[in-house]
């Protein structure tokens, strides 16, 4: 009977090992913003044929049509992500009768998990506000700064400090922020050495300057937030964003979409090298639409070159594809709705 009792009591905890397993203590969500197959496929052949996105086994579709447009634009698809509904194009973190939605980032903070932004372009732009702001239009920069005031963020970094500093209300938000034990960061380098508290890493005046320009900002911010955020016991949820393959895509550029995606890819890498060494963290990473209808009508692996036709300057309504590592991967397969990668997060990370 002792031993039955003593098999039994061992069959229990590996079955709840096998749970916990399947359960991650932290997301980490990376979109490129505009990335397509294409941008992806781009950076891959330029790279000598390899992306550390590869690293990545389950993989799937996102259908991105909006609540108003089958081509959805950054507003729109940003909410779907965050908030789990479909909008209007323009707006921010509401449904498409303008009834406010909290978001992934919301409810994980008022779950007590640690929360963060990282954006290669300014913190109020599109795809950042869709985690935070609640607004009807997307470019009410100085109302989506205020809300970064209204949460309890651990970590943003990316740009657009002046709308934080030099706005039509003559509120001064930065020392807001000090008030409520933000460290402000102007430099990646203050950023880097902050390794507990809040932190507010504030770059750049208006937008983050392209790559090469802006150096290992987005790797090194990155890591950054996540090694202030893992001091939270009980979790965290940490927003990436790849924001400018999406400008390249829009100006027709496709060495500057390699460069761009190649970023991005670092920044996926190190999140990865991270999620693989502590076993408990899911990566996601996605787009918030195409841009640019991007392909390639011929091009040589070997040399690492490909002749590039883009088929408009504006964003497209095709599917983009989804990755997935770690705990709960297996749900990010199949063709699914953008909408659906908050409710699988949500069900994850029991929210």
């Amino acid at each position: 009977m002792k031993k039955l009792l003593v098999l039994l009591l061992s069959v229990m905890l590996f079955s709840l090992t096998v749970l916990a397993q399947g359960k991650p203590k932290n997301v980490v969500l990376l979109i490129g913003d505009g990335m397509g197959l294409a941008q992806i496929y781009a950076g891959m052949v330029a790279n000598g044929n390899k992306l550390q996105l590869e690293r990545c086994k389950n993989v799937g579709f996102v259908k991105t049509y909006s609540a108003s447009h089958f081509t959805t634009d950054s507003g729109a698809g940003g909410t779907a992500l965050a908030c789990g509904v479909k909008t209007k194009n323009g707006m921010i973190g509401m449904n498409a009768d303008s009834v406010v939605v909290r978001s992934i980032l919301e409810m994980a903070e008022k779950n007590n998990l640690a929360t963060g932004i990282v954006s290669a372009c300014a913190v109020t732009h599109a795809t950042p506000a869709s985690f935070i702001a609640h607004v009807a239009d997307r470019n009410m920069y100085e109302e989506i700064a205020a809300y970064y005031l209204k949460t309890d963020i651990d970590v943003f970094v990316g740009g657009g400090r002046k709308y934080f500093e030099e706005r039509t209300d003559d509120r001064n938000l930065i020392d807001e922020l000090k008030a409520k034990n933000y460290q402000i960061a102007y430099t990646i380098a203050d950023v880097k050495a902050v390794k507990s508290g809040k932190l507010a890493g504030l770059l750049y005046e208006d937008q983050n300057p392209a790559m090469p320009e802006r150096g290992k900002m987005l790797p090194d911010a990155t890591m950054a937030a996540i090694d202030v955020l893992d001091n939270n016991k009980k979790g965290f949820f940490l927003m990436v964003e790849g924001s400018q393959i999406d400008w390249a895509s829009h100006d027709n550029d496709a060495a500057q979409v390699v460069k761009e995606v190649l970023d991005f890819d670092e920044t996926v890498g190190r999140v990865l090298d991270y999620a693989q060494k502590h076993g408990n963290t899911l990566v996601i990473i996605t787009a918030d639409h195409e841009t640019g209808g991007l392909t390639f009508p011929k091009g040589n692996i070997k040399a690492g070159t490909f002749d590039a036709a883009f088929t408009t300057k504006g964003h497209t309504g095709i599917p983009v594809p989804v990755f997935a590592f770690g705990p709960g991967a297996d749900k990010f397969g199949g063709f699914i709705e953008n909408i659906s990668i908050k409710a699988k997060i949500e069900k994850l990370l029991r929210l």
